[in-house]
């Protein structure tokens, strides 16, 4: 798929897809409009094993390259991301892409968690000081004079989000800052930060297995005009089709899927039996299971980004093929049915991370 090629999008909410060729949704009533698929570049810099840096910046040139002219691009990186390698890793991929390109990334930054020498993890810092101190941080590794939606990546326990909304909202007064962001936020602590400031989107896991959003996050997303860009819509490849019991064996130290709760044991066994009947409906219309579990996401409303979180040229590529699958009412009730809400076995994080999930609580 080339850029100049149209992309059917399915588009509708989630009672049905309509096939269009819309290249753009906007995140929110007050956020930027973007391309209907955001490239996640976290894992090309930690947490699945290693990565080879020369694949993931022509990954994020090819990525840059299959977006109609026109259309801005979303790359979403986090400062904590390999201790800063990823916004090192995304500023050198702008730099060699063509300026045209350059001009249309927007950057969506993560700031907040603390890190170890050793690469632990030690809670989160959201004091307006340290916003400003990360944000310094986060512009100078991406050689940007401006981020075009910054958030914390976890509420911090001990600050108000009225006062980390409020810094952010600071930096956007200054021109440093384009857009606020949340990640991982209630329902009541989306509404608190809203009434200090515009807020673009909210950042959260949905996919076919990590629905908890439909209940009261979604809905009052929508109320208050917040977009959702949706990390983990394949599940960091559990619902692939690509993940194989005895892949989860090889796993590199270090690698997330390692400690995940939907990775081990049992839950591993029904969670790719869940695969197992979605590539029932993948195969009967032709297209892969990553393509039909992104469709899926794409369908759930024109206000959702889903994230891809390829590494690979091979992998960007079958997820934009997702763009060109329309899915019918007949193909919504056939997903439903193979993967039903609520039946993903294990938790999305082990128990010290849920803890930190504003979303959750």
């Amino acid at each position: 798929m080339t850029k100049n090629e149209s992309i059917n999008a399915t588009t509708a909410g989630p009672t049905g897809t309509t096939p269009t060729t819309a290249h753009r949704r906007r995140l929110g009533s007050t956020g930027p409009s973007v391309f209907p698929l955001g490239l996640g570049c976290m894992g090309m810099s930690a947490l699945y094993g290693e990565a080879d840096r020369s694949e993931s910046v022509a990954t994020i040139h090819a990525y840059l390259d299959a977006v109609p002219e026109g259309t801005n691009t979303l790359l979403d990186t986090g400062d904590f991301y390999g201790m800063g390698h990823n916004e090192l890793l995304i500023a050198e991929a702008l730099r060699t892409a063509p300026a045209a390109a350059r001009d249309r990334a927007l950057t969506s930054v993560k700031f907040g968690a603390l890190r170890t020498v050793e690469g632990g993890f030690a809670g989160y810092d959201g004091r307006p000081d340290a916003v400003r101190n990360f944000l310094a941080y986060s512009l100078q590794r991406l050689g940007r004079d401006h981020i075009d939606i910054y958030r914390i990546a976890r509420v911090d326990p001990d600050v108000p989000i009225e006062e980390t909304v409020g810094a952010i909202a600071e930096a956007v007064q200054a021109g440093h800052v384009r857009h606020i962001g949340l990640s991982e936020v209630g329902a009541d602590t989306m509404r608190r930060a809203a009434a200090v400031a515009p807020i673009s989107d909210l950042q959260i896991e949905y996919s076919l297995i990590s629905r908890g959003i439909e209940e009261e996050i979604l809905p009052t997303a929508r109320k208050l005009g917040i977009g959702v860009t949706a990390y983990g819509v394949l599940s960091r490849g559990l619902i692939s089709g690509h993940f194989t019991r005895d892949r989860a064996l090889a796993l590199a130290p270090g690698d997330f899927r390692g400690m995940s709760p939907r990775f081990q044991g049992e839950n591993l066994d029904r969670n790719l039996d869940l695969v197992d009947a979605l590539r029932k409906v993948a195969d009967d219309k032709g297209v892969s299971v990553a393509q039909t579990a992104i469709a899926w996401a794409l369908s759930r409303g024109e206000d959702i980004v889903p994230l891809v979180g390829a590494r690979r040229r091979d992998r960007l590529t079958e997820a934009l093929g997702a763009m060109d699958v329309t899915l019918s009412p007949a193909d919504l009730a056939a997903i439903e049915e193979a993967v039903p809400a609520g039946s993903a076995a294990g938790d999305r994080y082990p128990a010290a991370q849920m803890a930190h999930l504003d979303s959750e609580h």
